[in-house]
């Protein structure tokens, strides 16, 4: 595969240039009759390989070739391949040997496109056409179209030119080794590798002139290694082909290569994209693999009856990253589009997609999560107005009972003052006698204290009542102490109604935890409900029962009987609800705020009739955990 000189594509290699249009016109008919022929059978491709099996470059080219005819039919295509070993059997007797043998071996199976790879191969399927395959298309790869024209092809063989610039090999050594001073080429002593020095000698005449230069060549493969192990530094090795020593002894120059890299001292440079993971940091060369897809198009071409012309294949810049990492040559000076083999991938190269996914995951997870901040930040603010609001309303509606009991709570309130009062007469008159009797003076005071702590108290709870609060005030307390708190507060109007109120107390604490005011105003609403249901009823019979139970799940019920009228049945389920109401100057809302201040501490409030005449409310509520 020696460089030829340089033929553009589509210039046809050793015409005649007076029939230009005849030979096109000819070329189209063969290429008709061939087709319309092919059309009726599965089509017959003979790949011709110049050397034997273990020869990676030719196999390459085949492999690549095989493989694209395989994927453009589908399949349909029958493919035969020779390896004709011309290397070591040069001899003629072999060749027409070969030839008899490949002739009788197709007789039956005459192939409708040949390729041939490289010269060799070339040279002798255009030598033995007639008897191998007569009607057949030949193609070609391997070789430039300087060699082309010197074998004189005929017209009808065309192929796709593999062109190697040494010198474009060269300046990619320069330009990763700037300062580089010494140039030593290594080439063997084969015609073939004779060849590539001769060819390098004249396309690098001009770029030598800036180093020591130095040919390396008529060397045993030891004498190879030897030498470039002991290379000066700043040195560049263009290593061309080995396939043959000074001894004769056959080499397949990648193996050779590989053994001279693995002591070399200098970094080395070629031109085949096979010595690539063998020893070499890079070069300019045309890929085998795109050889071999360029000659297959052009067989597909002719299976299909399309005219064909030569095609250049396009070279391009290869390295290894490995040899760049090791002779610390910087990524950065190589040529633009160089092709990099063995180079470690980033984690986002390797796992780009893996990485996209979890990206995309991760930005719906924070998406989610906050539309989940705002959605609870709302809620939150909701949640803060409602229980703003639930104050008001629960404010107005103590406002409201309040302003029910005023003339209760005044009456209560007007007894110790009027105790105090009249005390304080008595204590005056005694004081102004003879002889005051200072033990009676002294009781009289006693219950002047306890008149006005009476009175105390009374104004304390009703300023409890009537506190209005922006937050809810959390504590644990006792519910008996409660309901003996607005027992007190409802004495005095349940006095003046005829009722009787009564609490069966129980000995143990039912702590629970709440706002104590929120609960003392439910069961303010539940008791003057109860004792507003009673003012038909006989003034004998009118009792209000206050009464507590310990209930299994860990809860406190309180219920408030009445001996009132009853609920209607129909109208059970609707108590609770907001501006419901069987008063005549009734707002509706006492009950539905009884509830919702119930639910708010983790309640239930419920209202029934009771067997015996009267309505019964109940509430329960969690007892507070302790310790």
């Amino acid at each position: 595969m020696v460089p030829a000189p340089k033929v553009r594509s589509g210039q046809t290699v050793g015409i005649p240039s007076g029939f230009p249009c005849l030979l096109l016109l000819a070329m189209v008919l063969a290429a008709n009759v061939a087709s319309a022929a092919i059309v009726e059978r599965v089509p017959r491709v003979l790949i011709l390989y110049p050397l034997d099996e273990r020869t990676p470059a030719p196999v390459i080219v085949g492999e690549s070739a095989r493989n694209r005819l395989l994927e453009v039919t589908t399949g349909k295509i029958d493919l035969f391949s020779e390896f004709l070993d011309l290397t070591r059997f040069s001899d003629k007797i072999h060749i027409d040997r070969m030839a008899r043998y490949l002739a009788a071996k197709y007789v039956d199976y005459r192939p409708d496109v040949v390729i041939a790879i490289a010269e060799p191969a070339a040279n002798f399927i255009v030598a033995h056409r007639s008897t191998i395959a007569p009607n057949a298309r030949i193609v070609f790869s391997g070789f430039g179209s300087d060699t082309a024209a010197r074998m004189k092809l005929p017209s009808d063989v065309v192929g796709a030119f593999t062109e190697f610039d040494i010198a474009k090999t060269l300046q990619m050594a320069r330009s990763l080794q700037p300062s580089a001073r010494h140039l030593f080429i290594v080439g063997g002593s084969s015609e073939f590798d004779r060849s590539w020095l001769a060819l390098a000698r004249k396309e690098l005449a001009l770029l030598v002139k800036s180093y020591e230069t130095t040919y390396l060549t008529d060397l045993t493969i030891d004498e190879f290694v030897e030498r470039v192990a002991r290379l000066p530094s700043e040195s560049i090795v263009l290593f061309l082909t080995v396939s043959k020593d000074s001894t004769g002894r056959d080499l397949i120059p990648r193996d050779a290569l590989e053994r001279i890299a693995a002591t070399a001292s200098a970094p080395i440079y070629g031109p085949f994209s096979t010595y690539v993971g063998h020893g070499i940091v890079g070069g300019n060369t045309v890929t085998f693999e795109s050889a071999g897809l360029a000659v297959a198009d052009l067989t597909a071409d002719a299976i299909g009856g399309k005219v064909i012309a030569n095609v250049d294949v396009p070279q391009t810049y290869v390295a290894d990253a490995r040899q760049l990492k090791h002779w610390d040559l910087s990524e950065s000076r190589l040529p633009p589009g160089t092709v990099q083999s063995f180079k470690e991938k980033t984690l986002w190269e390797e796992h780009q997609r893996l990485i996209i996914a979890i990206l995309v995951v991760l930005a719906l997870q924070g998406l989610v999560i906050g539309g989940l901040l705002v959605e609870r930040r709302r809620r939150h603010g909701a949640e803060q107005e409602a229980r703003r609001r639930l104050l008001e309303v629960v404010h107005l509606n103590q406002s409201a009972t309040a302003g029910a009991l005023s003339a209760s709570i005044a009456h209560e309130l007007n007894q110790p003052l009027g105790a105090i009062r009249a005390n304080a007469e008595a204590a005056e008159v005694m004081i102004r006698g003879k002889t005051p009797d200072l033990k009676l003076i002294q009781q009289i005071l006693c219950d002047i204290r306890d008149d006005d702590q009476r009175a105390e108290d009374i104004i304390v709870r009703l300023r409890g009542l009537l506190k209005k609060r922006s937050e809810i005030d959390w504590q644990e307390f006792d519910l008996k102490d409660v309901i003996k708190s607005s027992i007190q507060i409802l004495h005095a109007e349940a006095g003046r109604r005829n009722i009787t109120i009564s609490f069966s107390q129980p000995v143990a604490q039912l702590p629970v935890r709440a706002d104590q005011v929120h609960v003392q105003q439910v069961i303010l609403n539940l008791a003057t409900n109860a004792m507003d249901a009673m003012l038909d009823a006989v003034s004998t019979e009118r009792r209000l029962v206050f009464q507590t139970t310990l209930t299994e799940g860990s809860e406190v019920e309180l219920s408030i009987s009445d001996t009132g009228r009853g609920i209607p049945s129909g109208q059970l389920a609707r108590v609770f609800d907001a501006f419901y109401t069987t008063k005549a100057t009734g707002t509706g809302l006492g009950l539905s705020i009884a509830r919702t201040i119930i639910e708010t501490y983790g309640g239930k409030i419920w209202a029934d009739n009771r067997a015996d005449g009267g309505a019964v409310f109940r509430f329960v509520l969690p007892l507070a955990q302790r310790g």
